[in-house]
């Protein structure tokens, strides 16, 4: 069985390429969120072993979903997505805990390995 991942990203054609790129290569995507609230809540009910985790969102912005979940499990792997590729956000995600960050539009390449290096 492949690893369990949880796709979190407003954008519904987002969520639906990194979808693609996973299930495509083995990935088990267990459920997808719209905003950092509900990510929060899918983590909790869900246990994945990752999660893609877009910066900019309503409700709730990625990078304090990213510290809602990482309060809640030290151990849970985040990967931050963004169009931005704003620096600090960036800074802010790593320092926050988040394993890596892969920049929109995505290239399955990059996704991909971001993914296998934070389940190693």
């Amino acid at each position: 069985m492949g690893k369990k991942i949880l796709i979190v990203d407003d954008a519904a054609f987002m969520r639906m390429m990194i979808k693609d790129i996973l299930s495509k290569n083995g990935y088990d995507v267990v459920g997808e969120a719209q905003d950092g609230a509900q990510a929060v809540e899918k983590y909790k009910e869900l246990s994945p072993d990752l999660v893609t985790m877009d910066i900019t969102m309503p409700e709730m912005d990625g990078i304090t979903a990213l510290k809602e979940i990482k309060k809640m499990s030290g151990e849970a792997k985040i990967i931050m997505c963004s169009a931005m590729g704003q620096q600090a956000m960036v800074i802010d995600a790593i320092q926050a805990g988040a394993k890596d960050f892969i920049v929109k539009p995505f290239q399955a390449d990059r996704v991909l390995e971001a993914i296998s290096k934070a389940l190693d």
